[in-house]
C-alpha cells in the first residue's frame, strides 16, 4: 500500500498557481488537523501573462466554494460584471462603416411550457420559423440579457445575495490584481507560501518526481505536484517529457498585442460584456474594468506580422492609444498528451491554452483544480485518478476546441486568406464538421452533448450557431412544433420582460462603484434568490 500523500506542492503562482492552491486548501483542509498541507513556491522574477482578464459563469461557485466574499473579491481584482460577449464583424466584415454584431449571452435560452406537454418546450424552432417577428435576432428573442446589456445594466443589483441575481454573469477581472488577492486568501487557509526558484526537478527509477531542488529552500519534497509554471511546463514537459501537442492547424491564432486603456473620464459607462470584434487576420477583445479598459489584439503570425498587428490594435482604440505602450505576447495552442503523469499535474498554461475567444484560460483551471480535489488519491489509486482525469481534461480541450472553431467555420468573411482558410473543411476537426452536418437539418438537443465532457451547454452553441446566420432547415420536421400560437405569446413575454429588466436594473458603473465602495446591501432573506420573472413582475 502506498505512503498517503499529506502534502501539495506547487511550482508557480499566477492565477493558475494560486486559484488552484486556494480551491486544494479549502476542499482538502489544508488549515485541519488531518488535512493535506499545500505549499506553493513562486519566483518573485516571473510575472502574469495576463492574456485573458475574462470569466465564464463557473467561476461564481468556485469562488463561493473557497468562501470568497463577492465584494471583497470584486473590489481587490477590480472586478466588474461579464454578461456575455457581443461579437462584431464576426458574420461578415464592415460595408461603408456599418458593422454587424450578435451577443453570447450567460442567461441561456427560455423554455415555455404548454398544457398538456409534460416537458417544457424550446423556443428555437419557433423562431426559426419566422414566428418571433422580422429582425428579432435570437438571443433577443429567448433572453433578457441582450437587451439589459444594450441598456448598459447590472445583471443583478446591490440587495441581491453574493454570486447570485436575476441574470447569470460572470466578471472582467485585473489577473495581477486577482493573483495577488489569491494569495492572501491562500494565506487565510493555511496555504504555505515560498518565494524562490526551483532549479532542479529529481527524477526516480518509476519516471515519478522524487523532488525539487530551489535555490533559497534547498531539497522539497511532497506526495503531489502540481505544474503551474506556465507555457514551458518545467515539471511536466521538462522534466518528464510529457509532449506539447500543437493544434495550430485548427486554431491559427499565436500571437497577441494589448494595451491598458484609461478611462477619459471617471463617469464613462462600464460596458458589462466583453467586445469582440473581427478584423483582418484575428480579433480584438475589448473588456471593461473599474478604472481602465483591458484592450488587445488575438491574431495569427501565418497572416500578419507585429507592426500591422499593433497598427490594427491601434487604429482600433483611437486617439486614446497615443502614448501607450503594447505589450506582445505569444503562445501555443494546444494541449499536452497527458495533464497528470506519475505524481504531477499540469494546470493553467503548462497543461494547454486555448486563445481567449470564449475565455476559458480560468476556466480550465477551475476545472483542474475541481477534478484534482474530487479524484485526489489521499490513500492510493493514483494512476486509475490520473487516467479518468487525462480522459476528462482531453475531452474536454477536444470540445473547446470545436467550439472555438465553430466561430470560424461558419462565419460569411472571405475577405482574407485568414477567413478564407479558417472556413475551409480541411481546417475543421472531423467531429465539428460531422455536427454541424446533422445541424443543419435539426436543431442542436441535449443529446448531442456528454456534459462530463462539456464546457459549453446546448444553449450557448445555439446563440453562436444563429447569431452567426447559421441555417438550419426544418423542412418536414415543422410537423413537430404544432404549438406557434403559443410561442408568439411567449416572445412577445420576453420582449416585455426585456423592458421591465431594463427599468429594473441599475446602471453597471453605479453598482461597480457601490460594491467597490461599500459592498453588497442584502436584503432581509438573503437564502432565496430573486429570479428573472420575479424581477419583472
Amino acid at each position: 500500500m502506498s505512503a498517503p500523500i499529506d502534502e501539495v506542492l506547487i511550482v508557480g503562482g499566477g492565477t493558475a498557481g494560486w486559484l488552484t492552491a486556494t480551491y486544494l486548501a479549502r476542499h482538502l483542509g489544508a488549515n485541519r488537523p488531518g488535512g493535506v498541507r499545500v505549499t506553493l513556491i513562486e519566483s518573485s522574477e516571473i510575472g502574469i501573462l495576463g492574456v485573458g482578464e475574462a470569466t465564464f459563469p463557473t467561476i461564481l461557485k468556485t469562488l463561493s466554494s473557497i468562501g470568497i466574499d463577492e465584494a471583497r473579491f470584486m473590489r481587490n481584482s477590480a472586478a466588474t460584471f461579464k454578461q456575455g460577449i457581443r461579437f462584431v464583424d464576426w458574420v461578415r466584415p464592415a460595408e461603408n462603416g456599418r458593422h454587424s454584431h450578435y451577443y453570447h449571452p450567460f442567461q441561456l435560452p427560455r423554455p415555455f411550457q404548454v398544457p398538456g406537454e409534460g416537458s417544457p418546450l424550446e423556443l428555437l424552432p419557433y423562431w426559426l420559423m419566422g414566428e418571433a417577428g422580422p429582425g428579432v435576432s435570437f438571443a433577443a428573442a429567448v433572453s433578457l440579457q441582450e437587451a439589459v446589456c444594450d441598456a448598459g445594466r447590472a445583471p443583478k443589483r446591490l440587495t441581491d445575495p453574493e454570486y447570485r441575481g436575476p441574470l447569470n454573469y460572470a466578471f472582467h477581472l485585473d489577473a495581477g490584481r486577482f493573483a495577488t488577492f489569491l494569495a492572501e486568501v491562500g494565506k487565510e487557509l493555511g496555504v504555505r507560501r515560498l518565494i524562490g526558484t526551483v532549479e532542479k526537478v529529481n527524477v526516480d527509477e518509476t519516471g515519478a518526481i522524487a523532488s525539487l531542488v530551489s535555490r533559497e529552500h534547498g531539497e522539497l519534497k511532497a506526495g503531489l505536484y502540481v505544474d503551474c509554471t506556465g507555457f514551458r511546463g518545467q515539471l511536466i514537459g521538462d522534466a518528464l517529457g510529457v509532449r506539447f501537442q500543437p493544434k495550430n492547424d485548427i486554431v491559427f491564432n499565436d500571437c497577441a498585442v494589448a494595451m491598458q486603456v484609461p478611462y477619459l473620464r471617471t463617469t464613462d459607462p462600464i460596458v458589462p460584456y466583453t467586445i469582440s470584434t473581427a478584423h483582418e487576420a484575428g480579433w480584438t477583445w475589448d473588456i471593461g474594468l473599474d478604472q481602465r479598459r483591458g484592450v488587445g489584439y488575438v491574431y495569427s503570425s501565418r497572416y500578419t506580422d507585429d507592426t500591422r498587428a499593433e497598427e490594427i490594435l491601434r487604429q482600433y482604440i483611437g486617439p486614446a492609444a497615443g502614448g501607450l505602450n503594447a505589450r506582445k505576447l505569444k503562445f501555443p495552442i494546444g494541449w499536452r498528451e497527458r495533464h497528470w503523469h506519475r505524481n504531477c499535474v499540469a494546470v493553467g498554461l503548462a497543461g494547454g491554452f486555448m486563445e481567449p475567444l470564449e475565455s476559458t484560460g480560468i476556466l480550465l483551471i477551475e476545472a483542474a483544480a475541481y477534478m484534482l480535489a474530487a479524484y485526489f488519491p489521499r490513500t492510493g489509486g493514483m494512476e486509475q485518478a490520473a487516467n479518468l482525469y487525462n480522459r476528462l481534461m482531453t475531452k474536454r480541450y477536444e470540445r473547446i476546441i470545436d467550439f472555438i472553431k465553430m466561430h470560424y467555420c461558419i462565419s460569411q468573411r472571405r475577405d482574407t486568406d485568414y477567413w478564407r482558410d479558417n472556413t475551409r473543411p480541411e481546417t475543421c476537426p472531423d467531429s465539428l464538421l460531422e455536427t454541424l452536418e446533422m445541424w443543419r437539418h435539426r436543431i442542436p438537443g441535449r443529446l448531442d452533448f456528454v456534459m462530463d465532457y462539456e464546457t459549453f451547454a446546448t444553449g450557448n452553441y445555439q446563440f453562436v450557431l444563429y447569431g452567426m446566420e447559421f441555417r438550419t432547415e426544418l423542412g418536414g420536421n415543422r410537423a413537430n412544433y404544432p404549438h406557434a400560437a403559443r410561442a408568439r405569446e411567449e416572445f412577445a413575454r420576453v420582449q416585455q420582460a426585456s423592458r421591465r429588466a431594463v427599468a429594473a436594473l441599475p446602471s453597471h458603473r453605479e453598482v461597480v462603484e457601490r460594491i467597490h465602495q461599500t459592498g453588497f446591501s442584502f436584503a432581509e432573506a438573503p437564502g432565496e434568490t430573486p429570479t428573472v420573472a420575479a424581477l419583472v413582475r
